[in-house]
């Protein structure tokens, strides 16, 4: 019997029993909450973590956000390095690999992080051009900018309901309605939100006819969503493309040529 099956188990009872009979764990668990929020608080934001967490509306998830990296990386390396040094016995080896594998971890956590944020912000762009068309009709009923966007945000159960809601919040805490606007432009970080909203304010502060503005921007957004969902057909009929040329073409070229090739095989023989 190996030394690791007389040592583990063991050590996980005693492991066990400190837990569940110290009455200062609980203390000391948050203590070390503290701490691990008060490093993730403090780690470097080279990556802009904080910027891409605002974009989603997760403005103040920057500790959890680190805290959740920091430990699937460390969960993933101590596994690693768990069964790289049972298995091989070479501990320089087994540092190396999951030195390796909980970097990788920590970068793919961060890549997760990026694609819900593309996923987040074409989401909105989706739900852009009815959004916008809700807004020409408010205000062609006689509703001002600000009580159209406020009925929309109330009525709509969308991610641009949600941002249009994040900026009426903001008026109300005294900002003023051009400036919440352009803070909401600035956070999604989307060429077609941003064009939105320096239009939208250029024709509140020249006084420049909204309706004709709204009109344009949610024709161009119509023609936007066309022209991507035409980019993803003609990538999806690629992807079509390769099973017929390399399984269903060739099974087909060998069904048409097996008797012939048989007949052959017979004459010669």
């Amino acid at each position: 019997m190996s030394i690791e099956v007389l040592v583990i188990p063991p050590l996980l009872c005693a492991l066990a029993i400190l837990v569940w009979r110290d009455d200062s764990y609980s203390e000391s668990s948050d203590r070390f909450l503290r701490n691990s929020r008060k490093r993730a608080r403090e780690f470097p934001d080279k990556s802009r973590v904080r910027s891409r967490l605002a974009q989603i509306g997760r403005e103040n998830g920057y500790e959890e956000f680190r805290m959740k990296q920091f430990l699937k990386a460390a969960i993933g390396a101590t596994a690693i390095f768990a069964i790289t040094l049972f298995a091989i016995k070479a501990p320089t080896f087994a540092i190396i690999v999951s030195g390796l594998v909980g970097s990788g971890i920590f970068f793919l956590v961060d890549h997760q992080l990026s694609q819900e944020v593309i996923a987040y912000r074409r989401s909105i762009e989706a739900e852009f051009a009815s959004v916008i068309e809700m807004l020409t009709l408010s205000l062609s009923a006689g509703e001002t900018p600000l009580g159209a966007i406020t009925r929309i945000s109330l009525r709509s159960k969308g991610l641009l309901g949600s941002e249009f809601r994040k900026v009426i919040e903001s008026v109300r805490r005294g900002n003023s309605f051009q400036d919440s606007l352009d803070s909401f432009g600035r956070r999604i970080d989307s060429v077609v939100i941003r064009r939105f909203v320096d239009s939208l304010v250029t024709a509140m502060s020249r006084g420049a006819p909204l309706i004709e503005v709204l009109q344009r921007h949610a024709a161009e957004a119509r023609q936007n969503q066309r022209n991507i969902l035409m980019d993803k057909a003609g990538k999806a009929e690629l992807s079509m493309m390769v099973p017929v040329v390399f399984l269903i073409l060739p099974i087909s070229v060998l069904f048409a040529l097996w008797p012939s090739l048989t007949h052959l095989n017979l004459f010669a023989s």
